[in-house]
């Protein structure tokens, strides 16, 4: 592995590495407006959701790293602390990326983009009516990190108002990661989008007090065929499979089969019930992968 310290490499390098590692990150596709009212719509990376009550949102535009100056939405949020984030479709992308060109203040960007501009509820800045989600803020505080270039400014925002398009809730009103097809950003000129092969449930251990991968047997632990995924699905199980459980399982078919296949080869008995195991988790049958790994030959 090769280490890197921050304090060796220049700015764009520490960026470089930074954004390539930390992936992927959503997008918060912003737009403000000034004291006189011109409208600015721009997409910044480094966003996430910090809290639910109260509704808080931080994104942070950062000096440019060319010449230390700051970004139009940055003054402007200082100027009109209201801003609307909209989460950013793959059906949207390249508008969005549009609206990143550094044209000079004025400018408005909904215009270059080709979006549509609608009213806002609460705030002065419009939202854009074409986005699924768009999340009216007051600007709570800004934060500098720093004043050269590439440093960072937290903007804190608390959610006053969501619009949410209709067209990507499900049945219970949740929405739908397939139908929002949310991009995200990665290194470089990379992005990612939500596709139906890219999406994946893990159950969640919060309600469960899992045994964890501490309390699971050497001999399956350090299993060769075993990925760390697999041990930490294991581990997340509240009890083991009964003695009776795992004695009825001993009398399938499949189990008497292979108990005659591998009779005098221990070590492939071994291997073909953590194989079985494995496909088992990988379809989230838990509790007969657990049955599989405590057969004794």
């Amino acid at each position: 592995m090769k280490t890197f310290y921050p304090k060796d490499l220049s700015t764009v390098e520490v960026q470089n590495l930074l954004q390539g590692a930390v992936t992927p990150r959503p997008i918060a596709f912003a737009s403000t407006v000034d004291k006189a009212g011109n409208v600015n719509l721009s997409p910044f990376s480094f966003f996430n959701m910090f809290s639910a009550n109260p509704p808080i949102l931080i994104f942070s535009p950062s000096r440019r790293v060319r010449d230390k100056t700051v970004k139009h939405t940055l003054e402007n949020v200082l100027e009109v602390p209201e801003v609307v984030i909209h989460i950013v479709g793959y059906d949207r992308v390249e508008q969005m990326s549009l609206a990143s060109t550094e044209y000079p203040k004025g400018v408005n960007e909904f215009v270059k983009a080709g979006l549509t501009p609608v009213k806002s509820d609460l705030i002065s800045p419009p939202r854009v009516k074409e986005a699924a989600v768009a999340l009216e803020c007051k600007v709570n505080e800004v934060k500098a990190l720093g004043t050269e270039g590439g440093a960072g400014n937290l903007v804190i925002c608390e959610v006053v108002a969501m619009h949410i398009s209709e067209s990507i809730l499900d049945e219970k009103g949740a929405i739908d990661p397939h139908k929002l097809s949310p991009v995200a950003r990665l290194g470089g000129s990379w992005y990612s989008k939500i596709t139906p092969d890219s999406l994946f449930q893990i159950p969640k251990p919060l309600t469960n007090l899992g045994i964890g991968v501490d309390q699971i047997p050497d001999e399956i632990k350090n299993s060769p065929i075993l990925s760390g995924n697999n041990l930490g699905r294991l581990g997340n199980v509240m009890v083991l499979p009964t003695v009776e459980e795992i004695s009825e399982f001993s009398n399938s078919e499949e189990i008497r089969e292979m108990r005659v296949r591998f009779k005098n080869d221990p070590d492939s008995w071994v291997d073909h019930l953590h194989l079985r195991a494995k496909e088992e988790l990988e379809k989230g049958n838990v509790e007969t992968a657990w049955k599989f790994l405590l057969q004794k030959q």
